[in-house]
């Protein structure tokens, strides 16, 4: 049985990220897909030390652990990784262990500008590179004008559906 786990950088409900993530795990066909849900507070370790660690941070961990593969898609935001994402690594990076070590982990991104989101993957590759897991090199997927790219939730070029066939092929070769 095979589980995939579908990180999505943004938290907005009409979010072109997640609508990537959906695609790309419909193409993937896991026999279990999990969506994360990564709404935690900001990172203070004062908090940490006064409630411990927070329950939906620890099944993230959980499920990071126990998920065959892990599909992340980041929105750029002033030429980086979303501030919610990076607080969901800071946080993962708190748990016991390192559920990222070995894991194979696919990542692409979905923007409003031209460029799809490369300098957020170029930052995601560097936030995780401490933690590290498998980080596919290619085939890159950069939505560029995501906003104009999904209809219905599907992606409506035939070259992004390409290159994310591609890449969720070399992903599930990773398992």
């Amino acid at each position: 049985m095979t589980t995939l786990l579908g990180i999505s950088g943004s938290l907005r409900k009409a979010s072109t990220n997640t609508q990537l993530i959906r695609a790309a795990a419909n193409i993937f066909d896991a026999d279990e897909y999990i969506a994360a849900d990564i709404n935690f507070p900001l990172y203070n370790g004062d908090l940490e030390d006064a409630e411990g660690m927070p329950a939906a941070v620890q099944k993230l961990s959980d499920q990071i652990a126990a998920a065959d593969a892990v599909i992340i898609a980041t929105p750029e935001y002033n030429k980086a990784i979303s501030g919610v994402l990076k607080n969901a690594l800071d946080w993962i990076s708190r748990t016991k262990g390192n559920p990222w070590a070995g894991k194979p982990v696919a990542i692409m991104s979905a923007a409003a500008g031209r460029a799809g989101g490369e300098r957020a993957q170029f930052s995601l590759r560097l936030a995780m590179m401490a933690f590290r897991p498998d980080i596919l090199q290619g085939p890159e997927v950069l939505v560029a004008n995501s906003g104009q790219e999904f209809d219905d939730g599907k992606l409506k070029s035939e070259r992004y559906n390409k290159q994310l066939t591609e890449l969720m092929g070399a992903l599930n070769a990773r398992i």
